[in-house]
């Protein structure tokens, strides 16, 4: 018996037993905290989950599975042309939908096999900072003036940062490129076009299935798109399924049974369930599940299983991480969505001293304190959503946006493992130097 271990466990039993034994119900701030932590994560539950996360993590999936290494000494080696690697690495990395953790596995192997310092680093920044995810959130509930300013500050953080890291350890660079003039890649197994196609026809199915309903007046294309966006969806829902057959040799039989069984769960949906918020779930975790099926019987292809191996990787390690996110932004901060708002255990007068107002010392407070901090995947929203209501200035926001979700103490440990201090130390510094300065500039404009 190991005696570590043994007191690694008494000591979260006495420590649950303490919780339970002290905790205050008498205490009406505690209770309304409670609740208050519990709505939000009911909230999440029915708003995020299904339309947002499920279809992220098979997103994901594509990405860690069908990217071959040659595509990654194309476009994102020593060698490769400096204007399209570092787009490529800012749009790839942006559309992920992971944590700074989850990011992280996917930037060691893109660096190990390859690519540039540069273009690594703007791929390892862009991935959590940003991702169409988290855009759609951002600007559905913390207002599009927060949501458009992220994603164009993480974009351009993306690329100076890696220009940066690459022009400051230029010599390394040299050494790599060097060493990269003697590869030769492994072909192909299928044309580049044919991966991006099944990659954004599932990103296109994401954007559209959470286009949010437009503001009061706006008689644009913004409400046009809202209203067939289902329609808009079930396109691409089409695009996904030749690409299934197509392209990953998927039987056709099965691919029909399961467009069947979805569409049939549209039609149940619209007759039975009065809710409308909750009608397109069903379908939804009905096309999931149908995939999920058909990958893990597909028995001719093994990146077709390793693909939905590869999804469920993802969602195991950010759903458990993202539920405590939650829960302990409700607890903390309250819970504000809607015409709902219930305080949190910490007083408004904390949050206001702190990150209130626009001074720089707000804004560093904001981005140095989230560069340290961990945040899974969506947990920034409602942390920033509950600090607003509690008196935080628009600019801290951004800036905590802009570090929070790309660094943590955690991936800070693991970066220092593949780089060594020295780059890990510059790369800390431009993210919270960059986001102080740009939530400073930000709360002056707004």
């Amino acid at each position: 018996m190991d005696a570590r271990n043994e007191l690694k466990v008494l000591f979260w039993i006495v420590l649950a037993f303490a919780a339970a034994f002290f905790m205050p119900l008498q205490n009406a701030d505690f209770v309304t905290a409670v609740y208050a932590m519990l709505d939000l994560a009911q909230w999440y539950a029915q708003e995020h989950v299904v339309l947002c996360l499920l279809p992220a993590f098979f997103i994901a999936g594509v990405i860690a599975v069908f990217v071959s290494q040659g595509s990654v000494l194309k476009y994102f080696g020593a060698g490769a042309k400096k204007w399209l690697s570092y787009s490529v690495a800012a749009v790839s990395g942006g559309i992920l939908a992971v944590c700074s953790c989850t990011i992280l596995p996917l930037f060691t192997s893109i660096y190990k096999r390859g690519a540039g310092l540069g273009p690594a680093m703007a791929f390892l920044y862009s991935g959590p900072a940003i991702s169409v995810l988290s855009v759609i959130l951002t600007m559905r509930i913390l207002g599009m003036e927060i949501g458009m300013a992220r994603m164009v500050g993480a974009v351009v953080f993306s690329v100076v940062i890696g220009l940066v890291m690459s022009l400051v350890f230029r010599k390394e660079e040299k050494e790599k490129h060097e060493r990269q003039m003697t590869f030769v890649p492994q072909p192909e197994k299928r044309p580049l076009w044919q991966t991006a196609f099944h990659f954004f026809a599932l990103v296109l199915i994401l954007v559209f299935a959470n286009w949010g309903p437009p503001v009061d007046g706006d008689a644009g294309m913004w409400r046009v798109v809202f209203t067939y966006k289902w329609y808009v969806v079930g396109m691409f829902a089409l695009m996904l399924c030749w690409s299934l057959v197509r392209i990953l040799r998927l039987k056709v039989g099965l691919i029909l049974l399961g467009a069947f069984v979805t569409v049939v769960a549209v039609v149940l949906s619209n007759c039975f369930i009065t809710n409308e918020k909750f009608v397109p779930l069903v379908p939804v975790l009905v096309a999931v599940v149908s995939l999920s099926v058909i990958l893990l019987s597909d028995d001719s292809e093994p990146e077709n299983r390793e693909w939905l191996f590869s999804s469920w990787s993802f969602a195991r390690q950010i759903m458990p991480l993202l539920a405590v996110g939650i829960l302990t932004a409700g607890f903390l901060l309250g819970s504000t969505h809607g015409s709902t708002s219930v305080a949190g255990v910490i007083p408004n007068e904390w949050i206001q001293w702190a990150v209130g107002g626009n001074s720089l010392r707000s804004n560093f407070l904001a981005s140095f304190t989230g560069a340290f901090m961990y945040f899974a995947t969506l947990t920034e929203v409602p942390i920033v959503q509950g600090l607003l209501a509690s008196g935080m200035g628009k600019g801290p926001a951004l800036a905590l946006l802009l570090s929070g979700p790309s660094l943590s103490l955690p991936s800070m440990l693991v970066i220092n493992k593949v780089l060594g201090v020295k780059k890990t130390a510059v790369y800390v510094a431009l993210v919270v130097v960059m986001s102080t300065v740009s939530g400073w500039l930000f709360g002056n404009m707004f």
